[in-house]
């Protein structure tokens, strides 16, 4: 068999180099099967169709159009993009897969690529806003929900009638969860819960149907509530430094009333909601931040190859492949952690995967925000003038440059999750370490 036939179905996508994952450019892969990458190919068509092209325009115009999440719906996005690394039984051939992958072959390999492929947008701005609330609140819903209520709240969000947002961080707590004082009153006839409060911040929040919202119902103890849009809502939009189109708003409850049948799992036990999707909310930030960086060499690569400065291509100064390397370095061994702990989630139970890899997975978090600000950082000192301009050539670039402090900070700092990490490590020696003697106690 000759040298490129052999490469050729290992092949696809763009051929600049480091613009694609190893598997992409004629390595093979341990964790790839054909259903991956024709899921890949797939969800690529449809974002290269529906989202690149209008993404500037709707930066610029602070708003998503309500039919792009519909598309995503009937496209089969909305759902998988909820499950994470398996398809749960009841979603399970009530809902269209892209790629039309079947359920029960989904895996963390397949979730990676569906976001893989839509942050090739550039930016996180639209992504977040079109499935942030799904990404980071059906998980918790699934988890933790009455059974009618999760039957109710899957069949419009994947239908794409109605949408959500996470409604955490408040003005004066930031991420201190404990200091938030959104509260939360049962009515004397005990049928609903009377909220007063605000939350800032918000992702997606512009767009929302419901607010997956933690109140403070008693002095020690927090409820997570779904909150409709309804009276005593109102929302406005935050304008941030990037991410304009993520519909990032600051939440006002005043006298709202939600019944009780909105609360999500257990009264006086809401923090254990959120820490249900930790996990899976931090590895998502890391698919943010590896292909923002691949798209910063895709585009720098690209442009110091026709640039001429000096009488000679900008790709032919040494100074500039220096730069170049150090960004490829750190995004191939960034994609390679991100594999391994797909992997290891994949094959491990939840009980253990927590143990073990609940610190991995926020070092990552924090590793892949430092990454992608040394890799962006390089990307606008090779693209100049244009790394710097809204629209044209250098757009993608430019968007992930205002956007790259919007990965660092939420979900959890670099400083706190890096705390964290060897906080679970320490604790994951000491269970290890019990088990082990009392197994040799056993002997």
């Amino acid at each position: 068999m000759s040298r490129s036939s052999n490469f050729s179905p290992w092949y696809h996508g763009s051929t600049v180099p480091y613009a694609e994952p190893a598997w992409s450019r004629g390595c093979p892969s341990p964790y790839l099967k054909d259903s991956h990458r024709k899921l890949r190919d797939v969800m690529r068509a449809w974002v290269e169709e529906n989202v690149i092209p209008y993404a500037s325009k709707w930066e610029e115009e602070e708003n998503l159009p309500k039919d792009i999440y519909q598309k995503a719906a009937k496209a089969g996005i909305l759902m998988p993009m909820a499950a994470g690394k398996s398809i749960p039984r009841e979603w399970a051939g009530k809902y269209p897969i892209i790629g039309n992958v079947k359920p029960e072959e989904w895996d963390g390999f397949h979730d990676f690529i569906i976001h893989d492929e839509l942050n090739r947008v550039g930016g996180i701005g639209v992504p977040n806003g079109l499935i942030g609330g799904v990404t980071l609140v059906m998980p918790a819903i699934l988890k933790n929900a009455s059974k009618k209520l999760r039957e109710r709240i899957s069949r419009e969000v994947f239908s794409g009638q109605k949408r959500l947002c996470l409604a955490i961080t408040e003005p004066d707590a930031g991420s201190d969860v404990a200091a938030l004082a959104t509260e939360a009153v049962l009515t004397s006839d005990g049928k609903h819960y009377k909220v007063n409060g605000q939350k800032k911040w918000i992702t997606s929040g512009m767009y929302a149907d419901n607010f997956f919202t933690l109140t403070k119902t008693s002095t020690d103890g927090m409820t997570m509530l779904l909150i409709p849009k309804s009276q005593g809502v109102s929302v406005r939009h935050m304008k941030m430094s990037g991410s304009s189109s993520a519909g990032t708003a600051f939440v006002d409850f005043d006298d709202v009333l939600v019944p009780v049948e909105n609360v999500i799992g257990e009264v006086g036990n809401g923090f254990k909601c959120i820490v249900s999707n930790f996990n899976h909310e931090r590895l998502f930030i890391s698919f943010q931040s590896v292909r923002g960086a691949r798209v910063c060499l895709e585009d720098a690569i690209s442009y110091a190859s026709s640039r001429e400065t000096f009488g000679k291509k900008l790709i032919d100064h040494p100074v500039i492949r220096f730069k170049l390397a150090h960004m490829a370095r750190e995004t191939e061994a960034l994609q390679s952690w991100i594999e391994t702990l797909i992997f290891q989630l994949d094959s491990l139970s939840a009980v253990d995967a927590e143990l073990l890899l609940a610190g991995q997975i926020a070092q990552v978090k924090a590793h892949s925000g430092i990454v992608l600000q040394n890799v962006v950082r390089d990307a606008i000192q090779i693209l100049g003038g244009i790394g710097l301009t809204r629209g044209g050539r250098g757009e993608r670039v430019e968007r992930i440059w205002r956007d790259v402090k919007a990965i660092s900070v939420p979900g959890g700092s670099e400083e706190i999750m890096l705390d964290l990490s060897v906080r679970r490590a320490l604790k994951a020696a000491s269970v290890l370490k019990s088990n082990s003697q009392g197994s040799k106690a056993k002997l």
